[in-house]
């Protein structure tokens, strides 16, 4: 195994160096790569050009036995697809056994949003004259202004926020900046927090940091740790909702949709690459979209039409 292991390190290097992988994208090519390894090794396979469709149809059969989803075992493949094309681009193979290897597509499920009603219920339960307090209304209007992913508010830095334009600069995936602007409603809990709250917990820590969400000792707020604050957030309120950071996420593109926002426009706020990965959200406002046809066009109603024949008679 040891040829396999210094084709793993040699792929693993590529994608931090070459393409700029996060950790959280490397770490799952390498768990995925593990995956395969082990596989192979029970098979007796000690040379990657062993691998043909035989061999890849039975490592197929052995992740659907151990009951993985359509979406992990899609995952596995499409690392593994990207494996061997780097190992073909170094001129260590010649054919790529996953290259043609088509699954079923997987449902996508349609993402869960809350409505203004259990939003605002949200933003009327800390304590903004407490430091924490504070923190937790920050970090909550500014989910929901921007759209950013947990891990980029986590990372977000003071000198990343430019008040005089209402903007703020996110680093996403493969480290790919954009900019976002925030409205009023973030700009005072932002300016209160910072000016506040944050002065006091970092005067708790014995270290200075830039990070804009601290945690109740001073030092930078874990992406589990905000997961901690929203669920706290909900006790507090009548909501039976589950609420993680991705939610608001999904709140808000679906409610820039809904209110007549482009797709495209909503695919550079959200940092999507592709627009396919915006597009889920079409599904969500299409009943509303439907509601609104229904309840306006003069032909969509047969009951419209009999009662307005009726205000003629």
């Amino acid at each position: 195994m040891h040829q396999l292991s210094a084709d793993c390190k040699g792929f693993i290097e590529y994608l931090q160096i070459e393409k700029n992988a996060s950790p959280y994208t490397v770490r799952y090519y390498q768990n995925d790569l593990e995956t395969f390894f082990l596989f192979l090794e029970g098979e007796g396979i000690d040379d990657l050009r062993e691998v043909d469709t035989r061999v890849v149809r039975l490592f197929l059969t052995l992740l659907y036995d151990k009951g993985l989803s359509r979406r992990s075992v899609s995952r596995k493949i499409s690392s593994l697809r990207s494996f061997y094309k780097y190992l073909e681009r170094e001129e260590k193979l010649t054919s790529n056994p996953f290259l043609h290897l088509t699954l079923p597509k997987a449902s996508k499920p349609i993402p869960g949003f809350l409505y203004m009603e259990e939003l605002e219920q949200l933003f009327e339960v800390s304590d903004v004259t407490d430091p924490l307090g504070q923190r937790n209304q920050a970090m909550l209007e500014m989910l929901y202004a921007t759209g950013m992913r947990v891990s980029e508010c986590q990372e977000l830095k003071i000198e990343d926020i430019d008040f005089s334009i209402g903007t703020v600069l996110v680093k996403g995936k493969g480290r790919k900046e954009r900019y976002i602007p925030f409205g009023r409603f973030a700009e005072i809990a932002l300016e209160t927090y910072i000016n506040e709250g944050r002065i006091q917990l970092l005067g708790k820590a014995k270290t200075n940091t830039d990070n804009v969400f601290l945690n109740a000792r001073g030092t930078p707020l874990t992406a589990r740790g905000m997961r901690l604050v929203l669920n706290k957030m909900v006790e507090k309120t009548a909501l039976t909702v589950h609420i993680h950071p991705h939610k608001l996420r999904h709140t808000f593109a679906t409610h820039l949709l809904n209110a007549g926002a482009d797709l495209r426009t909503v695919q550079e706020l959200l940092g999507h690459e592709n627009l396919s990965s915006t597009q889920i959200y079409t599904h969500v406002t299409k009943d509303r979209l439907r509601n609104v046809y229904m309840n306006s066009h003069p032909r969509a109603n047969v009951q419209k039409l009999k009662s307005r024949g009726d205000d003629h008679e």
